[in-house]
């Protein structure tokens, strides 16, 4: 029996190659995962077509393999710098409708009407092939559109898939089962499949506590965050692509400036001390340092944000029970007045009946006809494109994965 797959590569095209590798895989059927290893981590070439003739016949044969085992040799894979020649062997033999449905269904799922090599399956090769390789961002790339194929709908507008990402997430669920991982790397990946538009959300209008939420929601995973979506934009416009790029180093050099901003002042402003006096009728005592000390610490684990009016932080304690002697219906009514005194509260309510304190509105996500999706136009700031674009990239013929797609992976004409 062959013990390294890129034996399997270099065999040639008889009967008697497509017997033996048969019954190698009928042995070990996670070899037929290790030949896409060899292929992804090669050159990109195929083996000859009758191995490829054997993988199709012997692809039934992995439902018995180890799921753990099929889950590292296709992990090894993804890691490949062909990984995109190594997927759509895959996909020829069979496998990867076997192992996941999911990704099966994105092929021939366009992305925009009448354009065939803009395909879901097309993209997804792409995006794995540019994505740094670090596990969990490969695996990621590999998944984050598998919720574009029930989320599909044409409207006058063109082909949208509004919440793919977050029914992507649940659908990962369902491929964990079949895939075991560790708990961390499962947690990661829904994490990423499920946010993974988020900075594409986002633009100059943001304001800075937008920026810091976004910061603080994402830091458990945000370099692969942003590492991921910089691999999800295939466009082969340069112009589109340095646009989008340009965005998400905006952001991240944003994040960057305000947290060094935020490291060199204090989390609270300086009023605070007194309006927590003022509001709860305290008198100066070590209770209001330790409230503040308990506020710093909300500050720091991201449970309230830095720097706000005094009236957040106020509220926060009525809700927190923190303040002896408080009674419920006391604590309610300075919630419900946002955390402050009546006097304040009384005066923020006529200014509010005058209609002084609408404000300049804009909210800070995508449009609602719009999902997020970088390959497409959207109405913000930072436009991913626009529908001259569209079609003029569409007058320059097909331009899908250069050669992958004619069995025997010796093309190369994609790029990334």
């Amino acid at each position: 029996m062959a013990n390294d797959a890129s034996e399997i590569l270099r065999m040639s095209d008889t009967p008697d190659t497509a017997a033996r590798v048969q019954a190698w895989s009928a042995a070990n059927p996670v070899l037929l995962f290790d030949v896409a290893t060899a292929i992804a981590c090669g050159d990109g070439r195929w083996p000859a077509d009758a191995v490829t003739r054997a993988a199709q016949e012997m692809a039934d044969s992995v439902r018995d393999a180890s799921p753990a085992d099929v889950r590292a040799a296709i992990g090894e894979m993804l890691m490949g710098r062909e990984v995109d020649h190594g997927l759509e062997w895959l996909r020829q033999t069979g496998l990867l409708a076997i192992v996941f449905p999911e990704l099966e269904a994105t092929v021939h799922l366009v992305q925009e009407g009448g354009r065939q090599h803009k395909d879901v399956w097309g993209h997804t090769k792409q995006v794995v092939k540019q994505a740094v390789r670090r596990p969990l961002v490969r695996w990621a790339a590999l998944l984050h559109d598998i919720g574009k194929v029930p989320t599909r709908t044409f409207t006058a507008d063109g082909v949208h898939f509004h919440g793919h990402a977050e029914v992507g997430a649940r659908m990962f669920d369902k491929v964990s089962q079949r895939l075991p991982f560790d708990r961390d790397a499962r947690r990661a990946i829904r994490f990423l499949i499920r946010h993974h538009l988020r900075s594409n959300q986002y633009s100059d209008q943001w304001t800075d506590s937008a920026v810091r939420r976004f910061h603080r929601e994402m830091a458990p995973h945000l370099v692969d965050l942003l590492d991921l979506s910089r691999a999800d934009i295939t466009s082969k416009r340069p112009g589109r692509r340095k646009q989008i790029l340009e965005q998400i180093h905006a952001l991240s050099e944003r994040m960057g400036r305000l947290a060094e901003e935020d490291a060199k002042l204090p989390p609270l402003p300086g009023g605070v001390g007194n309006a927590i006096m003022e509001v709860f009728q305290l008198p100066p005592s070590k209770l209001i340092g330790d409230l503040k000390k308990y506020l710093e610490e909300q500050v720091t684990t991201g449970a309230l944000e830095a720097r706000r009016e005094d009236a957040y932080y106020v509220a926060h304690l009525a809700r927190s029970g923190r303040v002896p002697g408080l009674d419920p219906e006391t604590a309610a009514r300075i919630v419900a007045a946002g955390g402050l005194g009546d006097e304040d509260a009384a005066a923020a309510d006529a200014a509010e009946q005058a209609g002084e304190m609408a404000g300049p509105g804009g909210a800070e996500v995508e449009p609602e006809r719009h999902d997020g999706d970088p390959e497409r136009p959207h109405d913000g700031p930072a436009p991913c494109g626009d529908e001259a674009e569209e079609a003029e990239v569409g007058a320059m013929g097909g331009e899908g994965d250069g050669g992958v797609e004619d069995g025997h992976g010796h093309g190369h004409g994609h790029g990334s």
